[in-house]
C-alpha cells in the first residue's frame, strides 16, 4: 500500500516471504499477529535472492502488504462423502479450486465456512483456545451419533461432537447449521436435533436450519427436493422450538433459512424476531433487511456477501467476513469487504432499469420496486438452468444465464447486477461481466445501494 511501513521499509509486489520475526507463519492468523509486532523482520526471495527487510513501525500500525492466500501450509481438505454437499453437484469443466471440499476450522473462522470438527484434533483445540479463534461455524445436521455419521458418510461423524462440547467449555462462540435433507433428518430426528441441542450444547449462539439445495448434477437418489407441506411443517416446527428455547434460554436460538419461508410461501418474519441479524450470512434474514435497508428503516447495510467459493481463489485480508471479533487491532475479521464494484456506463442515467437478480431474489425485491410507483423499472429473474435443480438464489446466478436474459432485452438500458455472484470479477462458470450481451452496472448486494442506484431519495433512517 502507498505510503505504508511496507514500503518505506522496500517490501515489493511479488515478495515470496519465507519466514516472520524467524518463524514460517501457517496461515493469515499467525501472518497477521507477527506483522503487528513494533519491529518486524522479514526474510523474502525476490528474483532467486533470499532478503531481510526490517520493518519499524508501532505497535499496531498495519503492516500495509497483503499476502496472496489464507493458508499457507495446505487446506485441510474434508474426508466426509454427504450426499447433500453441493461441491459434489457442481458441472464439469470449472476451475479446479471450486472443487476443493475443506474442512478446516481456519477457514470457518477467516470466512465463516463451517466444519464438521471430524478432522479437528487436540492441537487443533488448544490453538483455537489460546488465540481465542471465535466465532467458528459448526456443521450438526443431527445431534443424534448414528444419523450423524449416516449423514456425512464418515464413522467419525458422531463422536466428533465432543470437540464442539469442548469448544463451548472453552468459552469459544460456535454458530450451528443444520441441512434439512427430507426424509433424513426432518421430522422425529429434527425434534431429537432440537432436544439434544438444548439439552448438550445450550451456549451455542445459534442454530440455521436450511433447505437441502439440489443441482441437476445431483447423483444421490436418496435426495430429494422439500414439498411446499413439508417446507411448512418445518417452518411450524423451528417457530414452535423457538418458544421452547426462548423460554429456557431466553433466545430463540434456532433460525429458518429465508429459502424456507419462499419455499412455503410464507411471510418472513418481523425483523425483532431475528434477534439482531446475526446469522445474516447464512441466509437467515437476508430478506427482512434488504426490506430495512430499501425503506430507510436500517442506519446501514447489514452485511455483504462476498461470492460463492470466494474465498478458495484467495480474498485480500479486507475481506475476511465476521466483524465481531476479539482479535483487537490485528485486523484478522475486519467487517467485510464488497467484491470490487465496477460500473460500464453506456446508458443515460434517465434510461429505464432492469434489474438482475435470481428467482428468489425477485420475489423480496419486485414488492419493493413496486411500492416506488415507476413504470420504468423492472425485475428481470434470472432462472439458473445452468445448476438446475431447485438453485434460485442470487449468489449463484452465473454468466451464462444472465447472458440469456439479457440477450432478450432492449439495448440502452440500463441494467443493475449484485455483486454477489462475483468472485474476483468472474461468475461461477468462469464467465465475465465483459461477455455479457449488455453492459451492466455492477452494485453492493443491499437495499440502500439499490435505492441509491435507482435514484430514488435516500430515505432517513430510523435509528
Amino acid at each position: 500500500m502507498p505510503e505504508s511501513a511496507a514500503q518505506r521499509a522496500g517490501i515489493a509486489v511479488g515478495d515470496v516471504v519465507l519466514s516472520v520475526n524467524g518463524s514460517v507463519p501457517r496461515d493469515i492468523i499467525e501472518w497477521r499477529y507477527a506483522a503487528d509486532d513494533a519491529e518486524v523482520t522479514l526474510e523474502v526471495l525476490r528474483g532467486g535472492l533470499e532478503l531481510t527487510i526490517e520493518v519499524d513501525k508501532r505497535a499496531g500500525e498495519p503492516l500495509g502488504a497483503e499476502v496472496s492466500s489464507a493458508v499457507f501450509d495446505r487446506v485441510r481438505t474434508c474426508d466426509n462423502h454427504c450426499e447433500f454437499c453441493f461441491i459434489y453437484q457442481l458441472p464439469k469443466g470449472l476451475r479446479r479450486s471450486l472443487y476443493l471440499k475443506d474442512d478446516d476450522y481456519r477457514l470457518s473462522f477467516l470466512y465463516g465456512n463451517f466444519t464438521t470438527l471430524t478432522r479437528f484434533t487436540e492441537a487443533d483445540l488448544e490453538r483455537v483456545v489460546t488465540e481465542r479463534l471465535s466465532p467458528l461455524n459448526v456443521s450438526i445436521h443431527a445431534t443424534d451419533p448414528e444419523v450423524r455419521n449416516r449423514m456425512l458418510k464418515n464413522p467419525r461423524g458422531g463422536m466428533s461432537l465432543r470437540w464442539l462440547r469442548a469448544l463451548l467449555d472453552h468459552g469459544i462462540a460456535v454458530r450451528g447449521q443444520i441441512v434439512l435433507c427430507p426424509g433424513v433428518n426432518d421430522g422425529v430426528v429434527f425434534e431429537r436435533t432440537m432436544a439434544g441441542v438444548l439439552d448438550e450444547y445450550p451456549e451455542l449462539e445459534s442454530v440455521a436450519v436450511v433447505p437441502l439445495g439440489l443441482s441437476k448434477y445431483n447423483a444421490e437418489s436418496a435426495m430429494r427436493l422439500h414439498t411446499v407441506d413439508e417446507a411448512r411443517a418445518m417452518v411450524a416446527a423451528i417457530h414452535d422450538w423457538q418458544d421452547v428455547f426462548l423460554r429456557v434460554l431466553g433466545k430463540r436460538m434456532v433460525f429458518a433459512a429465508d429459502e424456507y419461508y419462499l419455499m412455503a410461501d410464507l411471510p418472513f418474519p418481523e425483523a425483532e424476531q431475528y434477534e439482531g441479524f446475526h446469522m445474516h450470512e447464512d441466509g437467515i434474514g437476508m430478506a427482512r433487511t434488504f426490506e430495512l435497508e430499501f425503506l430507510g428503516e436500517a442506519a446501514a447495510p447489514t452485511g455483504v456477501q462476498s461470492g460463492f467459493f470466494a474465498w478458495v481463489d484467495g480474498a485480500p485480508a479486507a475481506g475476511y467476513r465476521a466483524p465481531r471479533n476479539p482479535a483487537g487491532d490485528t485486523g484478522l475479521r475486519g467487517p467485510s469487504a464488497a467484491v470490487e464494484v465496477g460500473v460500464q456506463l453506456t446508458a443515460r442515467r434517465d434510461a429505464p432499469i432492469g434489474i438482475l437478480t435470481g428467482e428468489y431474489g425477485a420475489r423480496v425485491i419486485t414488492p419493493l420496486v413496486q411500492s416506488l410507483g415507476r413504470d420504468d423499472v423492472r425485475v428481470l429473474p434470472v432462472r439458473n438452468e445452468f445448476f438446475g435443480g431447485n438453485t434460485s438464489v442470487t449468489g449463484l446466478m452465473v454468466g451464462e444465464d444472465i447472458a440469456r436474459v439479457l440477450a432478450d432485452q432492449p439495448a440502452g438500458h440500463r441494467y443493475l447486477l449484485p455483486d454477489v455472484c462475483l468472485s474476483e470479477g468472474r461468475f461461477l462458470d468462469g464467465t465475465t461481466i465483459e461477455s455479457l450481451p449488455r453492459p451492466v452496472e455492477v452494485v453492493p448486494t443491499d437495499g440502500i445501494a439499490l435505492r441509491r442506484a435507482l435514484g430514488a431519495p435516500i430515505l432517513e433512517s430510523v435509528s
